[in-house]
């Protein structure tokens, strides 16, 4: 692949990770994401 393209897909990668270690890092997101997939069911 070209440099540009795998830099592009990386910095995406690592913001993602990024942004997810964050939310599971508060435990109020936590309980309204169980709260709101329990309410599906």
């Amino acid at each position: 692949m070209r440099l540009p393209l795998r830099l592009l897909i990386g910095s995406v990668s690592l913001a993602t990770l990024f942004g997810v270690f964050y939310l599971y890092t508060q435990p109020d997101f936590l309980v309204l994401l169980a709260n709101q997939v329990w309410a599906c069911f």
